[in-house]
């Protein structure tokens, strides 16, 4: 599904269906503490580093996540990554292999990420950890799992969309929160706000009380592919939880796009849904275009009709992954 305007509302208008629903955003708010206060953590022999949000989704957590593997992979460690597999029916523990898988299976987040590092699945974190420590890994990213309390995590970061904030700092379904922000914030040992510079300095001046933790500024940068988008026609498509992000990105890239599609997050792209936007992009004369993690959703068949846009993350070197990192691989003697 696509995120409900009110969860974001423009210049702080008020709206009914968010109020209306705010008892049950609390009752949300107290399973979920409760949940996290009876849960038995187990501790592993490596260090374990949650990459997670307080959002449902957008935050920029799976470029992170990336970014965060290709620095350690750099410094010589055997990372691998493990994920609920979330839109996948794999139960796991299972190594993700994207020639065997597809993300019917494993889901569009881990099927992307195996690109990258080791990447396993399962349904419960632990048993997908002891998995990839068989495996010979020496340190792990839990891609999301910042709500899961079954695993003790040696470092939790956060990441959040500065543009889009908290939203209305109310919890699901009244609001885009997964637990109160204060009790998330106070979890947490970092927090990493993604986006333009308007953006940070307006999420800071609003969130500056809240933040007790380091935060770390990044903006997400297009990767140079040898191709440049000015002035190409272009068709988009985004099942992400924000595809106006993508939209935007495009735009400031030079491209004009004649038509573009905001599915929802994750959805299933099928050859019905397939075969009507290349019909559309032919009648414009225009390419197909959209995100890495859609575009390892598509069938097969239809992948060289489509492009991507690769975007990675880059951190302000006031916090970069050296700092935060430090604590952690100072143990390990590498």
């Amino acid at each position: 599904m696509l995120a409900p305007k009110f969860w974001y509302p423009e210049n702080n208008e008020k709206s009914f269906s968010s109020l209306a629903l705010v008892p049950f955003g609390h009752i949300y708010s107290l399973l979920s503490k409760l949940r996290m206060s009876k849960a038995v953590k187990k501790q592993f022999d490596i260090p374990i580093i949650c990459i997670g949000n307080l959002n449902a989704g957008g935050t920029g957590k799976t470029p992170t996540t990336i970014s965060a593997a290709e620095f350690l992979k750099d410094r010589k460690y055997n990372v691998h990554i493990v994920s609920r597999g979330y839109g996948g029916n794999a139960m796991g523990p299972l190594s993700v292999n994207d020639k065997e898988h597809s993300a019917n299976d494993v889901g569009d987040e881990a099927l992307m990420l195996s690109a990258f590092a080791p990447t396993w699945v399962a349904t419960k974190r632990s048993e997908g950890i002891q998995s990839a420590i068989k495996e010979g890994a020496d340190i792990i990213l839990l891609d999301d799992g910042f709500q899961d309390p079954s695993v003790y995590k040696d470092l939790s970061i956060l990441t959040v969309n500065a543009k889009k904030a908290f939203g209305n700092n109310r919890c699901i379904p009244a609001g885009p929160l997964r637990e109160k922000l204060s009790s998330g914030l106070e979890r947490a040992d970092v927090l990493i706000s993604i986006g333009n510079e308007t953006s940070q300095k307006t999420f800071k001046s609003i969130y500056k009380s809240y933040i007790n933790i380091p935060l770390g500024i990044a903006n997400l940068e297009v990767l140079n592919t040898g191709l440049s988008l000015e002035n190409m026609k272009v068709l988009a498509f985004a099942g992400i939880a924000h595809p106006e992000n993508f939209f935007d990105t495009l735009r400031a890239q030079g491209a004009e796009i004649v038509d573009y599609q905001a599915l929802a997050d994750h959805q299933k792209l099928s050859s019905i849904i397939m075969k009507r936007l290349i019909v559309g992009a032919r009648a414009e004369n225009a390419q197909l275009i959209t995100t890495e993690k859609d575009y390892v959703r598509l069938p097969k068949e239809f992948r060289s009709e489509v492009m991507t846009l690769p975007v990675r993350i880059k951190l302000n070197e006031t916090l970069s992954w050296e700092k935060i990192f430090k604590p952690i691989l100072s143990c390990q003697g590498k």
